[in-house]
């Protein structure tokens, strides 16, 4: 046997001159065949090969291109020349072409299978989600098969049911497209996302399709410029978006999708949070913000230290400075006034300091028994002052 080149997925398959008999069609029932090349093999004429020759009649993998010959017993003769009374495809039926169910029935189908030779009947569900039991009938010239789908599942909606009937001349088949209604489900509701716009994605699951609406603040969403539906089926699946356009902080909120059918509804809420509200007072004024300015941590600490201490010094000083003030002004009063008892002589006194002279008439007195205090003319009256003067001046 020799197998050729691949031609996409069909491939060339070389049996010439090989001492075949018979052949089955089952190891080539898998296969896409671009070419079988069966030269020079001489087969029983039978219904192991009837298969052969029908493929030939309907030109399948290039055998009508062939001569090929079976041995009837007596001598050679053309495949297309034998005899195929008793040998023939089975025939096939089923109770529904398509059958239209709620989700959580149950319901039976019937296979039947009949032709020469008696063919095997049998449902090919194997990726059946719901509960399921088969039951053989063998008749006479009919084989049957009951399918049981017992609480049907949402799962199997859109499912082939297949039957098969097979015998050695071939298979032949019957399909159910089974149809699940059930209520719808909110699979999928996210938070909004910035795209080209942005999008409020959804994934809701039901059959039939649903109807959507949107509401928002307790109110539906009409459909509009800046904000509406887009929505993509996918079998029992719409997946889309609430798609916004430039949205701003009037748009925030709680957006509540409903979905439903005639079997029922489901609703899901998400938050939208589009952009920050500006601050508003209870009077709908807007509040000027606070501006609140961060500084270092060396000018927070430090430069209060700093300013402390600055404080501290200018404090000190200005107490001093108006203490000196208020003695220097009481001095000033009580001893820096001029003489008004009419002498020639001038009385001068260093303040702070007991005093060391006294000038009269031009007559400098350096005794210090001879000086007397100033401050005690004061306290005397005009002609005492007087008398004491003159008898400082005279000694």
């Amino acid at each position: 046997m020799e197998t050729g080149p691949i031609r996409g997925a069909a491939c060339l398959l070389n049996l010439s001159k090989n001492p075949l008999t018979k052949l089955s069609w089952r190891p080539f029932q898998k296969l896409q065949l671009w070419e079988l090349r069966l030269d020079d093999v001489l087969f029983n004429c039978s219904c192991d090969v009837r298969w052969i020759q029908l493929w030939q009649q309907r030109g399948e993998a290039g055998l009508h291109t062939q001569q090929l010959y079976c041995y009837n017993g007596i001598a050679n003769i053309s495949l297309q020349e034998m005899n195929n009374s008793f040998c023939d495809l089975p025939e096939i039926s089923v109770t529904h072409s398509n059958l239209t169910v709620i989700e959580g029935d149950n319901f039976t189908l019937t296979c039947n299978g009949s032709g020469m030779p008696y063919p095997d009947v049998d449902w090919m569900i194997n990726d059946l989600a719901s509960i399921n039991t088969h039951q053989q009938y063998n008749g006479p010239f009919v084989h049957s098969v009951n399918l049981t789908l017992v609480n049907v599942s949402r799962a199997d909606n859109g499912f082939l049911l297949t039957c098969i009937a097979e015998n050695v001349v071939g298979m032949t088949n019957a399909s159910i497209l089974l149809v699940v209604q059930f209520t719808p489900t909110i699979i999928q509701l996210e938070e909004p996302e910035r795209r080209h716009d942005t999008c409020i994605e959804f994934t809701v699951q039901g059959y039939p399709h649903p109807t959507l609406r949107w509401f928002h603040k307790g109110q539906e969403i009409p459909r509009s410029e800046y904000i509406h539906t887009e929505v993509v089926p996918f079998q029992d699946y719409l997946e889309g978006c609430l798609m916004f356009k430039d949205p701003t902080h009037h748009n925030n909120g709680n957006y509540t999708l409903e979905a439903s059918n005639f079997l029922g509804m489901a609703t899901k809420t998400v938050y939208g949070h589009f952009l920050q509200a500006p601050p508003f007072t209870d009077e709908g004024t807007p509040t000027p913000p606070i501006n609140i300015t961060h500084r270092p941590e060396e000018d927070t600490f430090g430069g209060a230290s700093l300013s402390l201490l600055q404080v501290s010094i200018a404090v000190g000083l200005a107490g001093f400075a108006c203490v000196l003030l208020v003695v220097l002004f009481v001095l000033i009063n009580k001893y820096g006034r001029r003489s008004k008892f009419g002498m020639k002589g001038q009385a001068h006194a260093i303040l702070g300091a007991p005093i060391r002279c006294l000038t009269c008439d031009d007559r400098r007195i350096t005794s210090v028994q001879q000086c007397w205090d100033i401050r005690s003319l004061f306290s005397m009256s005009a002609g005492e002052k007087t008398r004491k003067l003159h008898h400082a001046c005279s000694a």
